[in-house]
């Protein structure tokens, strides 16, 4: 029997997999109070923004897919707000800059994830909003453990916020300290806020979903929306090295709604695998798993070995190339074109036997791919980021995790099914706006101040975001959800463990617990958007003569520590049997699923 650093779940009754336990364990006391698995996801993902705050935030967004029992087709589920309507290329080349700031009130995106919650809790959840609030509001107001790692991040900005952010200061360095490890921490201004959204449903009534539209309505157009108006008229020191004011307006909290769309889905290997829309980096593991098919070598698909690590990788730097030139909120991306299986023989005719160093994007329908200017050969930046605000707090090119994103996956015995990756809004992300006792995003470094371009800025428009949620499908009900944090890595990590999952058939523990790597050949998706050609960085349990073969292969092999890279999460459904499953990642020794 092969180890595993904890069992894979099993039961009939619900599962919950995320990236911190206290949200696990919250969502499966909504699942134990007779909620279902989306009442449960709300809840897990409120909690989230109280005991993860560096890695995610009420200001930030969340995409999700979802399957219900009643409706078992995936249905993707946008929390991502778009640039607000101040948000022109013009304005930043008016300001100096060839590139959005990583952080600070100018980077931020119309915030999308409290709407995305609360438009699940109204159309497919059972409880109500004082109901799913409860376990949030209560670590917000009377405090929780604090991981160590939000003290660390704190540690790290702590000048920034002392001479530049001082409502953050006010916050996070009571005493004048960043918090212990283990200290109980309270955030009562952000319990107020949400115990307003839940008393202004309460004031509309006994109607559960007149309450939850009450309290989407206090978002957008009442209290919380009046107070970032006010507060992101004032200019605050951003990743620039200069002050600046931020662009999102009440008008845009008013205009905003989340939004439920279909899926972008490839059938494979009897499976149907689901990811979010071009707008998102989702769509590329479904060209990296068409590519590895196209290659028709079953040692393509043993994430173990060379041979498959090799075309793995190789097949990933193809997508990611792809996602820089065609990728974007765009209705002109040749999406059925990237996805095809002629396309795939393409793409798989230009792995060979060496590792590529080059950005190569192809020509799908026979267009010319367009580049954006900052990664064509020789303009890109290779220096890594070093002011801790800037970029998505993943994973550092040393395998040094700074932090990531979240991720919940819930399951009932319903055959209701979520899997929902929160991020954005993380503390050191833009200052705390001291009425709400949250700071906003900076979602908008993942657009480019170029014209012409399928991620070009304009307002109105999403970000590429790089959240990356997973659902999979088997005879039209849903079988696997799941998911990580780690901004550009996370469908890299998320294709070896469907490869061991699905094609292997490894348990879910096994499968993720099983050696990561990832490839950093790839334009960055933030701030300063930096590549590393040929760089490929695994976790240093792989074997001695693996890693060798990939050096021979020519890839620029990193070492990182063994249990350093991924946060996935993951639940299953039998639909013959009902039989529910759960795996969580011990990385990082927070990530825990419960379930019975």
């Amino acid at each position: 029997m092969t180890f595993t650093t904890r069992p894979t779940l099993q039961g009939t009754f619900g599962m919950v997999s995320s990236t911190h336990w206290l949200a696990s364990q919250a969502a499966m006391g909504i699942l134990e109070r007779g909620g279902n698995a989306f009442d449960a996801a709300v809840t897990a993902g409120f909690v989230l923004h109280v005991v993860e705050p560096h890695l995610n935030g009420p200001g930030g967004e969340v995409p999700a897919i979802v399957a219900t029992a009643q409706d078992p087709a995936p249905k993707v589920l946008c929390g991502q707000g778009p640039a607000p309507a101040g948000a022109t290329i013009a304005h930043f080349r008016s300001l100096g800059m060839d590139l959005i700031p990583g952080a600070g009130p100018l980077a931020a995106a119309v915030p999308g994830a409290v709407d995305a919650w609360l438009l699940l809790l109204r159309d497919h959840g059972t409880l109500t909003l004082d109901a799913v609030l409860e376990p949030a509001i209560g670590y917000a107001a009377a405090g929780h453990p604090l991981i160590g790692r939000v003290g660390d991040t704190v540690a790290a900005v702590r000048s920034l916020f002392e001479e530049h952010w001082p409502t953050s200061a006010a916050l996070w360095l009571r005493n004048g300290k960043p918090p212990a490890a283990g200290e109980l921490f309270a955030n009562p201004v952000y319990a107020r806020t949400l115990r307003r959204l839940v008393e202004a449903g309460q004031a509309a009534g006994a109607d559960r979903e007149g309450q939850i539209e009450a309290a989407r309505r206090a978002w957008s157009t009442g209290f919380v929306a009046d107070a970032i108006d006010r507060f992101s008229r004032q200019p605050f020191q951003d990743s620039s090295g200069r002050p600046h004011a931020g662009l999102v307006t009440g008008a845009d909290l008013a205009a905003y709604s989340a939004t439920w769309e279909d899926p972008v889905t490839l059938d494979w290997h009897g499976y149907s695998v689901a990811k979010t829309g071009f707008w998102g980096q989702g769509p590329l593991l479904l060209q990296a798993l068409s590519t590895l098919d196209a290659l028709d070598d079953p040692t393509a698909y043993d994430p173990g070995t060379p041979v498959g690590v090799h075309a793995q990788v190789e097949a990933l730097k193809l997508a990611f190339a792809d996602r820089e030139a065609w990728y974007g909120d765009d209705a002109d991306v040749p999406a059925k074109a990237l996805l095809s299986r002629e396309y795939a023989r393409e793409r798989a005719a230009l792995i060979g036997a060496h590792a590529s160093a080059e950005l190569r994007p192809g020509r799908p329908d026979g267009v010319e791919p367009r580049l954006p200017a900052h990664v064509r050969p020789g303009t890109g930046r290779r220096t890594d980021p070093t002011d801790p605000t800037t970029g998505e707090p993943t994973v550092q090119s040393n395998g040094v995790t700074r932090g990531d994103t979240c991720h919940v996956d819930v399951v009932d015995r319903w055959g209701n099914m979520i899997s929902a990756t929160p991020s954005g809004g993380w503390l050191q992300s833009s200052p705390t706006i001291p009425e709400l006792g949250f700071p906003l995003g900076s979602r908008l470094q993942m657009f480019w101040l170029e014209e012409g371009l399928a991620s070009s800025l304009a307002p109105g428009r999403r970000p590429r975001t790089t959240l990356s949620p997973t659902m999979v499908h088997r005879d039209g009900e849903p079988v696997l959800a799941c998911g990580t944090p780690g901004g550009d890595q996370q469908d890299q990590w998320q294709l070896p463990f469907l490869l061991r999952h699905l094609v292997a058939g490894q348990p879910l523990q096994e499968a993720i617990d099983a050696p990561a790597w990832h490839t950093l050949s790839l334009p960055g998706s933030f701030y300063p958007r930096a590549m590393e050609p040929g760089v490929l960085v695994v976790e240093d349990r792989l074997d001695d003569d693996v890693l060798a073969a990939l050096r021979a292969y020519g890839h620029d092999v990193r070492l990182s520590d063994a249990w350093s890279l991924g946060r996935l999460c993951a639940v299953t459904r039998d639909p013959e049997t009902g039989v529910l499953a759960a795996g969580a990642n011990p990385r990082g020794m927070q990530g825990y699923a419960c379930g019975r």
